[in-house]
């Protein structure tokens, strides 16, 4: 990679590691980190393959509370780099994320542990009305965030497509990059699982499965399975009686006045 790869890698993991605590742009995501990762590389299409595998893994990745869930923003940039610089197959873009991710989410622990600090400072100069401190204590904490996953993945720059990687990733015996590429695979499941639970729209379910129906027994694409579910969606919305409640038009005084002498 050259200088200036590594440069912009290198920042786009700074916006990743603070998208991961800001949440408000999602470039924490693996489609949005690969994405940018592949912008960045000059492949583009591997880069939103990449991101698309792994968003598939990391559907049902959240902090609920206290949980921490494992690090999406860590694991998609670095495999997104090995995949496109180091030569690696897509694939093994899996069982690399996995590992990466769980070291990740230990890395976000140490990280958050580290800021508890930064948020007592802040309240001592909430005290104070120091308005500049807390505003540094809140761009400190976030620099953290960004230091998380820059330098990993400034290291991980540098050797990325070099004999020590493609050593380092053949030495891995099969048994465990398979075994972790199933595990890969029975996490894409409990993900769509949990999202559904949590949609708990029991009506929608036969759209669902009508979904898995059309996908296995035609040859329609993402974009086609995308506009037919769309149609489908719009078509459920109008006429579906709960988004359509008809409401009777007022009468008029005039026809009150009449019903009432009929009524005499």
């Amino acid at each position: 990679m050259t200088s200036i790869e590594i440069i912009l890698v290198t920042l786009v993991a700074a916006i990743c590691g603070m998208g991961s605590v800001l949440d408000e742009r999602q470039t924490h995501r693996p489609l949005v980190a690969c994405t940018l990762i592949g912008w960045v590389l000059g492949d583009l299409q591997t880069g939103i393959i990449v991101g698309g595998t792994l968003e598939m893994l990391a559907l049902g990745w959240m902090n609920v509370g206290a949980a921490m869930a494992p690090d999406a923003a860590l694991a998609s940039v670095i495999a997104a780099i090995l995949v496109i610089k180091g030569g690696q197959d897509k694939g093994t873009a899996i069982a690399i994320a996995i590992p990466v991710a769980a070291a990740g989410q230990v890395l976000t622990i140490f990280v958050r542990t580290l800021t508890i600090f930064l948020q007592h400072k802040a309240d001592k100069f909430a005290e104070q009305a120091n308005f500049r401190g807390i505003e540094f204590c809140h761009f400190a904490g976030l620099s953290l965030q960004a230091l998380r996953v820059a330098i990993p993945t400034f290291f991980v720059a540098l050797v990325a497509g070099t004999d020590t990687v493609t050593e380092a990733l053949n030495a891995i015996p099969e048994v465990i990059t398979r075994g972790l590429q199933v595990a890969g695979g029975f996490i894409v499941v409990v993900g769509y699982a949990m999202v559904i639970n949590m949609m708990r729209a029991g009506a929608l379910m036969p759209f669902f499965f009508m979904g898995f129906v059309i996908a296995s027994f035609s040859n329609y694409n993402l974009v086609g399975l995308g506009f037919l579910g769309a149609c489908l969606a719009m078509l459920y919305i109008q006429l579906n009686p709960q988004f359509n409640q008809s409401v009777a038009a007022p009468r008029t005084t005039k026809k009150l006045a009449d019903n009432e002498l009929e009524g005499l």
